[in-house]
């Protein structure tokens, strides 16, 4: 036993201090810009006066870090009870940290398998009946037990280090499976947060329209009443009755819509429709940030986890040009046993019945039809093709900041004109009423500025919540601040930016 020990200490020493075939895996560099559009952002939106919330100039803030609660900034209660909500019983968030704790534990197996000797207790006992005439022609039969206790010992030398390499790639896997699960939290806070703002959005569109409504009722009893007085034909009846259903027929869709978004949001939050109140959140009671952070262009691809999930299957495919190239060249294994084999256990562990071996195996691929080359160039092909991928991620992660930025700039502008389009058509709708009762105008200028005023105000409420949407997609497209969630009660550990 004391020379097993011994050997067992020579061969991990050996370990340590031989090579490690295979390229040693680098970060790629990040993109060399100072910035994400083409042309230079201004450093604020527009504003956009007379809203309670959603119209104030929004700050580009260069190289401020994003909080690991950012959805905490649109100072709801109710919103961040959602998330938290979320983040408690969401499925597809305890799927992804199963992912890890299996991946994590696959990686665990590896190493005890690899970098350490085999080492099992084996104890057998047997009942044999023995004919001595295979026993120099003796005659007669032999009735007796035999007892074996030994401990075998297997080894594989790790010369040119290709199960480190193994190890270093299913490493590179667990980081994989941890950047998924930051990618399903970023994505199910930012779909919570888009889901709650579309359906405020659209509750509002349905009280406007439900006003609109009361308010075409409101004219076709005046028309009716200037019909039966004669001072309209039965045609502009007809015609405000067409108008007031087609506005009656669009409370459906923007009904059916708030729906389905509630129960998404149901889902999202780990619930049965059934089981879920939808929310009351006023729109204008959810506070629009204004402090935008825009991270440096060098610091994006160590925030996206989508880029960092890409850059540990790159590592793990360069660790595995190691574990092809190693499988090339010899292999050297150790194995041993010691025990003890006796037919008797009164006389069991005496020294007479100790029993032990050693032995070492030395394979050195000669002739494989070429298998072990092409498994080499295979894993090359495949570190090609994982950085070919890491590439688009890297470009599709700064097209998202780019559109972002621009849709947070251009929404701005549009919010503004449509709230002016809005006052105007509104004004416009009350002096058109006023007049027709009076009779200064005929019934289609009243149509016209009904209809001018309804889709005004359905707009300005649209652009007003896609704010609200693209804000939360800017913290998304930027990473989502994970990094910072080391004092997140609700988040579990995460790995930190290196």
């Amino acid at each position: 036993m004391r020379k097993l020990k011994s050997l067992s200490v020579i061969l991990l020493s050996g370990v340590m201090t031989s090579c490690m075939v295979g390229p040693n895996f680098h970060s790629p560099q990040a993109p060399a810009t100072h910035r994400y559009t083409s042309t230079s952002m201004p450093k604020k939106t527009a504003s956009t006066s007379g809203l309670r919330q959603g119209g104030q100039a929004q700050y580009f803030v260069d190289g401020k870090d994003i909080p690991g609660e950012w959805w905490k900034l649109f100072r709801s209660p109710q919103l961040d009870a959602l998330v938290r909500q979320g983040l408690a019983n969401s499925p597809n968030l305890a799927a992804a940290e199963a992912s890890l704790r299996v991946a994590q534990e696959a990686l665990n197996a590896q190493i005890g398998s690899t970098l350490f000797p085999q080492a099992n207790l084996q104890v057998t006992g047997t009942r044999n009946h023995l004919s001595l005439a295979s026993v120099a022609g003796g005659s007669g039969s032999a009735l007796y037990n035999l007892y074996n206790v030994s401990v075998p010992v297997t080894y594989t030398f790790d010369l040119f280090g290709g199960l480190r390499r193994q190890i270093e790639s299913m490493s590179d896997q667990v980081l994989y499976q941890q950047f998924q699960l930051e990618a399903a939290w970023l994505t199910l806070t930012s779909n919570i947060v888009t889901t709650v703002i579309t359906i405020s959005s659209l509750e509002d569109q349905i009280k406007a329209t439900r006003e609109l409504v009361k308010i075409q009722e409101d004219q076709l009893r005046i028309v009716k009443g200037q019909f039966n007085l004669g001072g309209v034909s039965m045609s502009n009846v007809l015609s405000q009755q067409a108008q007031l259903a087609q506005t009656q027929a669009s409370l459906s869709p923007l009904e059916q819509n708030r729906d389905k978004a509630v129960h998404a949001l149901a889902v999202l939050v780990g619930s049965l429709p059934s089981d879920l109140t939808p929310p009351k959140i006023d729109l204008d009671k959810i506070h629009l940030p204004t402090q935008l952070p825009v991270s440096l262009p060098s610091s994006l691809v160590r925030q996206r986890p989508d880029i960092r999930a890409s850059e540990a299957l790159l590592a793990s495919a360069s660790a595995q040009i190691g574990v092809a190239t190693a499988n090339m060249l010899p292999q050297i294994s150790l194995t041993g046993a010691f025990g003890y084999t006796s037919t008797s256990t009164g006389t069991f562990f005496t020294p007479a019945n100790k029993v032990w071996n050693y032995g070492g195996q030395l394979l050195q691929p000669v002739f494989n039809g070429g298998a072990l080359l092409a498994q080499k160039r295979q894993a090359v092909d495949a570190y090609q093709q994982a950085a070919a991928q890491y590439r688009q991620v890297v470009l599709t992660a700064f097209q998202n900041v780019a559109d972002t930025l621009r849709a947070l700039q251009h929404d701005a502008q549009a919010l503004q004109s449509l709230r002016n389009a809005e006052l105007a058509s509104r004004r416009a709708m009350q002096l058109a009423s006023e007049q027709f009762k009076l009779g200064g105008v005929n019934y289609v200028v009243l149509l016209t500025a009904n209809q001018q005023y309804r889709l005004a105000f359905i707009s300005r409420i649209q652009a007003q919540a896609t704010r609200y949407n693209d804000t939360a997609a800017l913290f998304q497209a930027l990473g989502g601040g994970w990094w910072n969630q080391a004092a997140c009660s609700s988040c579990n550990k995460k790995a930190s930016v290196s």
